[in-house]
Parts: C-alpha cells; structure tokens; sequence
C-alpha cells in the first residue's frame, strides 16, 4: 500500500474536468484507490474511481488531499498522480 499527500494545483479546485482526469487515471489500474481530505476535524474517503465521490470531496484549490493505492500495479498508478497533479490537471 501507497499513500501520498498532494496539494489541489488547480485555482477552481477539483471540479467536474479534474474529477474526470483523476478517475480516468485511475481507472486504467487495477489497485483499489481512495482519496480522503480532513473536514472539520473528520476525514472524508471517497473512492478515487467515482467522479461523483471526488466532487463531494468539494476539494477547493490548495486543499490536501491523501491518495491511497493498494494493489498489484500501485507504483505505475502512483506516477501517473505525481504526473497528473504536476501538470496541474492541464489547467495551468
């Protein structure tokens, strides 16, 4: 199992069109993935496959988020996330 923390990069947050570029990264692994952010002192985990669980996220920009990857192919789902939050979601 992997977990890393990243920074939302994006000035409108994770909406629809990250949301979207996440689960699409995700999907193309098998590893189960689940995305959590702290909440008024409560973590929220969503499953990193759902666009609709990462929108009630309503992660907004410079929110952290942890990411967990657990599975045979956790390394390879690990940089495309590094790539996908670096790029800023191709938004900057």
């Amino acid at each position: 199992m992997i977990e890393k923390k990243f920074t939302v990069p994006t000035k409108l947050g994770l909406h629809a069109r990250p949301a979207s570029l996440f689960v699409q990264a995700a999907s193309k692994h098998d590893s189960k993935i689940t995305v959590a952010k702290e909440q008024n002192g409560e973590e929220i985990v969503v499953n990193g496959k759902s666009v609709m669980g990462l929108m009630m996220l309503a992660a907004a920009s410079g929110e952290v988020l942890t990411v967990t990857i657990d599975g045979s192919d956790e390394a390879e789902a690990l940089k495309a996330f590094e790539d996908l939050f670096a790029r800023k979601f191709d938004e900057g």
